[in-house]
């Protein structure tokens, strides 16, 4: 089985199983219906990735890659945060009436800071290190800046990542303050190998580890019956994944330099209530 399946499945099961209730707490998210969205959830869960053995892309649900990779493009390489620059309609919901999700995600990467070796935006200063100090443990990037806080349409749930290269490999860890484990956990799961594949090849290194830490793992009340059913279906081997190896330039991906071979899942049609 898909590796990605393996752990998702022991994650919802577990939270299922021995996960805690926030229902005697008021809650922010809301349903469509005005209803408290409340969740059961783990406190805590890291899990790990080797890109080298094989790519992490759940079987027991089919995932949309594509549209994962052109929110991550919309992100780190556009560092956008106006959804008429995105192709899916994923942020709509807390997009203001010109488009705009205020000062977060992309807006965060793009705003530049001065350093010794000169000016840079935190994703250029990635790139910038990787190549010319790849020995730093100081390469990371983080999207909570507590003083744009109030200016953000949603604060970042997937809110740093730090790079590590170990020889010629690239490690990444993603933090996240949040998971909706039903909508986000493959989809977040896809982005990040996927973004440690792009930097590691225009950077002269290989994919390494994925290490993804969740602050607060959770299942929304509505998904727990989709949920469950999406568990109990019988995984099929990680798909491959291949990235165009002409690209040398992190600015020249696209979402089309991805290549997905083998890709077996289990369709899932029925559509899933999002908490706001």
């Amino acid at each position: 089985m898909s590796y990605a399946d393996e752990m998702f499945i022991q994650n919802c099961r577990d939270i299922l199983e021995n996960g805690v209730w926030d229902t005697a707490f008021a809650v922010r998210p809301r349903w469509e219906d005005g209803t408290p969205a409340h969740t059961i959830k783990k406190f805590g869960i890291v899990n790990r990735y080797d890109l080298q053995k094989e790519f992490p892309m759940l079987t027991v649900r089919r995932q949309y890659f594509k549209s994962a990779v052109d929110e991550l493009l919309w992100i780190w390489q556009k560092k956008s945060n106006n959804i008429h620059d995105l192709s899916s309609h994923v942020w709509d919901a807390w997009a203001d009436e010109n488009g705009s999700i205020g000062k977060a995600y992309g807006y965060q990467l793009g705003v530049k800071h001065r350093y010794p070796e000169g000016e840079f935006d935190q994703v250029d200063r990635v790139l910038w290190d990787l190549k010319h100090n790849p020995a730093s443990r100081r390469i990371l990037t983080n999207l909570y800046n507590f003083d744009d806080l109030n200016e953000m349409a949603l604060y970042p749930c997937a809110y740093s990542m730090t790079f590590n290269v170990s020889g010629n490999v690239l490690n990444g860890i993603l933090n996240q303050r949040s998971q909706d484990m039903l909508t986000a956990n493959g989809w977040n799961v896809m982005q990040y190998a996927a973004l440690l594949m792009m930097l590691a090849q225009v950077s002269g290194l290989l994919p390494g580890e994925l290490v993804h830490v969740i602050a607060d793992c959770h299942i929304y009340d509505r998904h727990i019956p989709l949920v469950e059913r999406i568990i109990q279906n019988a995984p099929y081997p990680a798909p491959a994944v291949r990235l165009d190896d002409t690209v040398t330039d992190f600015y020249a991906f696209t979402k089309n330099s991805f290549t997905v071979e083998r890709y077996r899942c289990h369709e899932f049609s029925e559509k899933i209530p999002v908490a706001i």
